[in-house]
């Protein structure tokens, strides 16, 4: 998610990234996420606004934030983490009411938004802080994301083998206010970013009408 990549995308994918259309929806650090019957859940899959974007309306989910994790330096800065060195990644925090939806089901948007199959990056973002990783917040969690990578696996559907990592989550640092709902607050930008990066031309190539599970995914031309 570099933003020298983003400077050089051409005027004629910013004329196919203008015409599309991405829903104003972003609950993103929402109010009363303090409520002690809320769970949460930590997801890596590259840029964290579009690990955002398809969690951000769920029923059930009360905010969605993005932040850094996985790291050794506390209170690390968005220049810090995506210049790559200091082992955190690009991430979001969900919290949610597991009475109305359960991490089985965030477990799946979450596969069905990232590309397992990639130990360096995600989609054009290359690099560590950009890898796909689960980060369980309990023996409960860990057991269904490892049931579920299992499933995966099994159902042999995809071309090699998965390396995503789940980890035991640690320190959870939120990033700039600016990269807050970033999709919903600057539509075009991120239509323009999403579509220069083929990462929906690539779920899509992974798991075909389940790409996305969770989010309906801006047009691609």
């Amino acid at each position: 998610m570099r933003l020298g990549m983003r400077r050089t995308v051409t005027w004629q994918v910013i004329a196919v990234a203008a015409a599309m259309v991405v829903p104003m929806r972003s609950r993103s650090v929402a109010a009363g996420v303090e409520h002690g019957d809320l769970e949460i859940a930590t997801f890596a899959g590259g840029c964290f606004w579009s690990m955002v974007y398809p969690f951000d309306s769920l029923p059930g989910v009360v905010s969605v934030v993005a932040g850094y994790t996985g790291g050794t330096l506390a209170n690390p800065s968005y220049s810090q983490v995506s210049s790559g060195g200091t082992g955190h990644v690009e991430a979001v925090e969900i919290r949610y009411d597991p009475r109305k939806i359960g991490y089985a089901a965030l477990l799946q948007v979450f596969w069905h938004n990232v590309d397992p199959l990639d130990a360096n990056g995600q989609f054009c973002d290359h690099g560590e802080q950009y890898r796909s990783e689960i980060f369980y917040h309990d023996s409960a969690q860990q057991r269904e994301a490892e049931a579920s990578e299992a499933a995966i696996t099994h159902g042999r559907r995809l071309p090699s083998r998965i390396v995503t990592q789940i980890l035991s989550a640690g320190p959870f640092y939120v990033a700039e206010d600016s990269h807050q709902g970033y999709y919903s607050k600057h539509p075009i930008a991120y239509g323009i970013y999403r579509w220069g990066c083929g990462r929906d031309r690539r779920l899509q190539q992974l798991w075909g009408s389940s790409a996305g599970q969770g989010a309906v995914p801006p047009t691609e031309g």
